[in-house]
């Protein structure tokens, strides 16, 4: 799928599980996910949505910064055996998800910095940018994000869930992919099956743009009315 599909299902999957995960014990971790880890926990999983994909020097996750993510993208490109192989098996999401754990342990800076990031990559997989002017497109996003980072940190939201966020979002970004034609190998470095090769849809085409683009953005809307508590948001007049 495209980088906007695969930055949309991460909101609407993390929107999804949130009925499911509120005040449930993850390994001694009771999780609170209260407005601000909906808003948080959805552009957080839009960013995870698009790593996978950084192994690829066009796509949308390694354009968003310059030299730093075209870099890291020639590096996962050499790692993981090229697009679409080893970042997009279930080992590559185990890792990102224990290294994003692993930085919320180790140091709240450290977890704010990565927020920040996913939720940049997040705003241009969403289509927040001008393709046009590149350098505005980049200030806005930057003030964008930096603007979001700091109202969900004002707020006092909590990232303990950040590990799980970032694994479900690759998983999702699987998901997708699997529904395409080109399929993807899971099992990775072990076993390199494409599971749904010659199946799906085609990356882009009408099914991607007339039908599930449109079906995950509505999606998002009826979730964001059924999941927060607007009555207590919308100050009284």
């Amino acid at each position: 799928m495209m980088g906007h599909s695969h930055a949309l299902s991460g909101v609407v999957g993390w929107m999804a599980v949130v009925p499911l995960l509120n005040q449930v014990d993850v390994f001694g971790v009771t999780l609170d996910l209260g407005p601000g880890e909906i808003i948080a926990g959805g552009l957080v999983c839009a960013g995870a949505a698009l790593i996978p994909d950084l192994d690829h020097k066009s796509a949308t996750i390694t354009k968003t910064y310059g030299v730093f993510t075209e870099t890291l993208g020639a590096f996962f490109n050499w790692a993981f055996g090229g697009h679409r192989n080893g970042t997009h098996s279930l080992l590559f999401a185990l890792l990102m998800g224990g290294l994003a754990q692993l930085l919320v342990w180790w140091s709240e800076l450290a977890a704010q910095v990565f927020v920040f990031l996913l939720i940049g990559i997040a705003l241009n997989g969403l289509g927040y940018g001008m393709e046009k002017n590149r350098v505005a497109a980049e200030f806005i996003n930057a003030l964008a994000t930096a603007g979001i980072t700091l109202a969900l940190y004002s707020s006092g939201t909590n990232y303990s869930w950040l590990g799980l966020a970032v694994c479900y979002g690759c998983l999702l970004h699987f998901v997708g992919d699997m529904a395409t034609e080109m399929g993807v190998p899971l099992l990775w470095p072990f076993w390199k099956y494409r599971f749904g090769q010659n199946i799906g849809f085609k990356t882009d085409g009408p099914v991607e743009r007339k039908v599930i683009t449109p079906m995950l953005t509505i999606a998002i809307v009826l979730m964001s009315i059924y999941l927060f508590p607007w009555p207590d948001l919308i100050p009284d007049l």
